[in-house]
């Protein structure tokens, strides 16, 4: 059976595929890798790509979707199959670009937490019962990984190639998904990647924002089912 690779988003780690790891870990490998020792998206593709199985089935969320498309990009006989979950393939904004060197000598200096509770972490999420649950989750995984991996990511994002020729060469079974009340990556961008990939699949979650992988996670992960066996 394909290996499955689950690129997770900023400051996250496998814990953000919890529920799926749980679902498809039984009967296939998994691979969760640490996406924070460059800081360029080309590095981190080279070095995800170095220690990948030869082929294998590629998830990724938020950045861990701009990742994917990177791999895809240098790689593209390597991946069976795409998922692209929550994510973006246009270059920065200028604006957005500005406002991440204040967020990078905060967490140099020591307040990593606050700029996760304060500028990242309201950004995220649907309103629901389970919200303060997975928020909790998410500061857990970034104090976890730390303001060095926080800057690197910080920094590949900001400096990320736009994506979207990459996508129109897409010629595998491929997956767009996200929270409908996503407003970090809104549903507008999933409509652009699945008119950009022939043949894509664009599934929208109700009930679920940036994180559906946890904050629905069964209808995610009966999405992803699906995709595996295209």
């Amino acid at each position: 059976m394909t290996p499955l690779m689950l690129l997770p988003g900023m400051m996250c780690d496998a814990r953000l595929f919890g529920p799926q790891i749980a679902a498809f870990g039984r009967d296939r490998a998994i691979q969760v890798p640490a996406m924070g020792r460059h800081d360029s998206i080309t590095a981190l593709a080279a070095d995800v790509l170095e220690h990948a199985p030869p082929r294998f089935a590629l998830a990724g969320l938020s950045m861990g979707g701009i990742l994917a498309m990177e791999i895809t990009a240098q790689a593209p006989a390597r991946v069976e199959r795409l998922a692209l979950l929550d994510t973006n393939p246009r270059a920065e904004l200028p604006e957005v670009k500005a406002g991440r060197t204040p967020q990078m000598e905060a967490a140099r200096s020591g307040n990593l937490r606050e700029v996760m509770r304060d500028e990242m972490k309201p950004n995220y999420l649907a309103d629901g019962p389970g919200k303060q649950a997975v928020l909790d989750l998410c500061m857990d995984m970034a104090m976890d990984l730390g303001p060095e991996v926080f800057v690197n990511q910080s920094l590949a994002l900001r400096d990320r190639p736009d994506q979207q020729d990459t996508l129109r060469r897409v010629n595998v079974p491929t997956l767009v998904l996200c929270g409908r009340e996503d407003r970090l990556c809104p549903v507008e961008r999933h409509e652009l990647m699945h008119r950009l990939i022939p043949g894509s699949t664009l599934t929208i979650i109700d009930g679920a924002g940036h994180l559906p992988v946890l904050e629905k996670p069964d209808e995610t992960t009966a999405a992803l089912a699906r995709w595996l066996e295209e």
